[in-house]
């Protein structure tokens, strides 16, 4: 299987546009986000989780990851809080993150990353609702 592993990282290597699709947190590491670092994680660690490659910038990072998805992966499978508490299923970027509690949570734009700093429990409870009603 290792005799593999340069192969595929050739492929990814050549083809980012269609890469990145798979891409899970815009290539973030999101073990950096819990921690408070977020950093663009590297094309040769990475996972594959739910479909999508998730990368990181160390081994050790990945290694939390794979232990734990869940602990790391955002909340909503990555929907803006903030859009799914207003009804909409609307991908959140993970350039206006927050982590509530130790949850993190991607929103759409700086504004709804301020609403959701400014209400979290009303709209993270509103979300919860609609998020449970629809999976």
């Amino acid at each position: 299987m290792k005799l593999f592993a340069p192969a595929i990282s050739m492929l990814t290597a050549f083809a980012p546009p269609l890469a990145a699709q798979d891409w899970a947190v815009g290539g973030y590491d999101p073990v950096g986000f819990v921690s408070g670092r977020p950093a663009p994680g590297r094309s040769d660690i990475s996972t594959l989780w739910k479909g999508q490659f998730w990368h990181f910038v160390s081994e050790d990072n990945r290694t939390r990851f794979e232990s734990d998805p869940g602990q790391f992966a955002p909340a909503f499978d990555g929907l803006c809080p903030v859009s799914l508490a207003q009804g909409e299923e609307l991908r959140g970027d993970p350039r206006f993150f927050a982590v509530i509690g130790d949850t993190l949570y991607l929103t759409r734009s700086n504004a709804d990353l301020r609403r959701l700093q400014q209400a979290p429990d009303e709209i993270l409870r509103r979300a919860k609702e609609i998020w449970a009603a629809r999976n």
